[in-house]
């Protein structure tokens, strides 16, 4: 058998009443309360079946559901057979995790992005899969990069010990508003972020520098191998930087970025491996040469609404600390360890707006007056980059909207602004890495799938070729259709839950008494 291709495609067989643990929508039957349909499910015969039939997506909050079908063509020039493999399975369907990385949209799977981030974090700091173990010997520094200010507001404290805005001679804005504040705020403070007068915030600078934090970190790495190549030339060696980032908001609504920075030597004539630089460039010289690089600064394309374009540079507090492999997460120097480091930018990866008070969905010209009807900070920041996503009224052509959406050259493509207001105007990954920093997020989820299946992971391409080059008899098309998302019933979702939190409580009961079989 031969697959030739594999389709997705939308079919009428949507469930109106599926719903996810999110939003709940009334049963089938609205007399039937939940504990009828708990009944009912747990009751019937295939119940096992069932269960194990979900459980690879029991713990996700909004699951895909999909049937299959597959169209036989055989070589002999026989009438073709459709068959619908899913009809003889639980429910005539198959259920698949949304693998939604949001913590706010689907714990369950926001926990497997995180733990995958993690693992990829770590092995770039202390090797393994398939990064040689000597990258623990690297300079290494943990590096966050923040925004520049675009108007005064409240800043919070983590313990909320800090007074917010002090100021001897309190000073009033063009608009009479007091820029002093005797407050302590905690970082759940609902006036954290907030600017102290909307009219003095730059709402338009702040999207246009979200747009281009892409840019402006692209030229930051260049600035410091650079720095770093001037100084390796001293010694006649070759350096390079290799990097894990994730990026972050920050209360008042802007991305900050949190960057794991390695110092590697370099070899044009083998440029995938990875090996330590000199010992004469330590710690001190990434650290410099990141510093140096702080002081990066571009200005944008002109824009219909400022012919000059905004300045992109980053902001005046930029933190870098070494990472070590010190037990403590702190050391005493101030260092952090590489568990501690791998911990951090996994837990900011599983983040978006939430913090910004402002739901990561698309926005439409309706859904934009519902979430702009009150003048609040989140307001004016969504209608920002939709006012400077909007066609100039130059853009006439489609070639000309097509530049305006998409930029050429040094054209960013301002359309993105409104394509991605939901975001704040930032529309790039939210967790990224360097080529040879480390394995790939598809790479442990590859090897997962093949644990799952009970097969070695190393030995599946071998395999699947082989099954593949033997079927010479009849070629066949699957085609994915989508049946919907969410679980059927309220019981459903409740039922896969408990029956996944299970599984991870034995899963952790089992971890637990191996490592004290082993400390013993």
């Amino acid at each position: 058998m031969t697959v030739s291709t594999m389709t997705l495609s939308p079919t009428t067989g949507r469930d109106p009443h599926a719903v996810g643990l999110g939003a709940v929508a009334e049963p089938r039957h609205p007399y039937q309360d939940i504990t009828t349909q708990l009944v009912q499910r747990a009751t019937r015969s295939d119940y096992h079946t069932w269960l194990n039939h979900i459980m690879p997506a029991a713990a996700c909050s909004h699951p895909v559901r999909l049937r299959l079908e597959a169209e036989w063509h055989p070589r002999n020039g026989s009438r073709s057979d459709i068959e619908r493999p899913t009809d003889a399975m639980p429910d005539g369907q198959i259920y698949v995790a949304c693998k939604n990385r949001r913590a706010s949209v689907c714990p369950a799977c926001a926990e497997t992005y995180r733990q995958d981030t993690y693992h990829l974090v770590k092995a770039g700091l202390l090797g393994g899969k398939g990064v040689p173990e000597t990258v623990a010997e690297h300079p290494c520094m943990f590096v966050t990069f923040s925004a520049p200010s675009f108007g005064p507001v409240h800043s919070p404290s983590p313990e909320g010990d800090r007074i917010c805005r002090p100021r001897r001679a309190a000073q009033s804005c063009p608009h009479g508003v007091n820029l002093a504040c005797w407050a302590r705020h905690t970082p759940d403070d609902p006036q954290a972020g907030e600017p102290l007068c909307k009219d003095c915030y730059d709402y338009t600078h702040q999207a246009a520098w979200n747009l281009h934090t892409g840019e402006l970190w692209r030229r930051t790495t260049q600035a410091i191998n650079r720095t770093l190549a001037r100084a390796a030339k001293r010694y006649d060696t070759l350096v390079r930087v290799s990097y894990a980032k994730v990026a972050e908001y920050q209360h008042r609504g802007v991305i900050h970025f949190h960057a794991l920075i390695r110092l590697d030597g370099h070899d044009p004539q083998n440029p995938d491996d990875v090996f330590p630089p000199l010992p004469a460039l330590t710690s001190t010289e990434l650290r410099n040469a990141i510093l140096a690089a702080g002081a990066t600064q571009f200005t944008t394309a002109p824009h219909p609404r400022n012919r000059d374009g905004w300045p992109i540079t980053w902001g005046e507090q930029l933190d870098c600390r070494t990472v070590t492999l010190t037990g403590a997460d702190i050391d005493d120097r101030g260092g952090l360890s590489n568990t501690a480091v791998a911990g951090y930018l996994a837990k900011y990866a599983t983040k978006a707006t939430e913090d910004t008070g402002h739901v990561s969905r698309p926005l439409t010209d309706k859904s934009l007056e519902l979430y702009t009807q009150h003048d609040t900070h989140q307001a004016r920041q969504l209608q920002a980059c939709w006012y400077l996503g909007q066609y100039p009224l130059s853009c006439t052509t489609t070639e000309q909207r097509d530049e305006w959406d998409n930029g050429t050259g040094n054209k960013p493509g301002w359309g993105k602004l409104r394509k991605w207001a939901h975001m704040l105007g930032y529309g790039g990954h939210f967790s990224t890495k360097s080529r040879r920093y480390s394995t790939t997020l598809g790479a442990l989820r590859a090897v997962r799938k093949a644990y799952q299946a009970g097969r070695n992971p190393e030995a599946l391409s071998t395999s699947c070729a082989d099954e593949d080059s033997a079927a010479t008899e009849a070629v066949v098309t699957l085609s994915w259709l989508f049946n919907g998302t969410g679980w059927l019933t309220t019981a459903d979702a409740a039922l896969a839950n408990t029956a996944a939190a299970k599984a991870r409580e034995r899963q952790q009961t089992a971890r637990e008494e191996s490592e004290e079989t082993l400390a013993g």
